[in-house]
């Protein structure tokens, strides 16, 4: 776990936050912190499902020059 990971969970976070505030100014600071976790959490699985994806495509033939 590097600091790049670290950095796109924060940033899911403040995207998710910042998403809320969007669509709901007067939104609590408990709505603030549900939609900071599923941001957290939301770039988690988007990872794990690109590994996946990654895993289940063949490779590339290699192209001619």
């Amino acid at each position: 776990m590097g600091i790049l990971d670290k950095l796109e969970e924060v940033a899911g976070a403040v995207a998710a936050v910042e998403g809320l505030k969007k669509l709901d100014p007067g939104a609590g600071l408990l709505s603030e912190a549900a939609a900071a976790v599923a941001g957290f959490k939301g770039v988690e699985v988007v990872k794990e499902k690109l590994a996946e994806h990654a895993e289940d495509q063949p490779a590339a033939p290699d192209q001619p020059a």
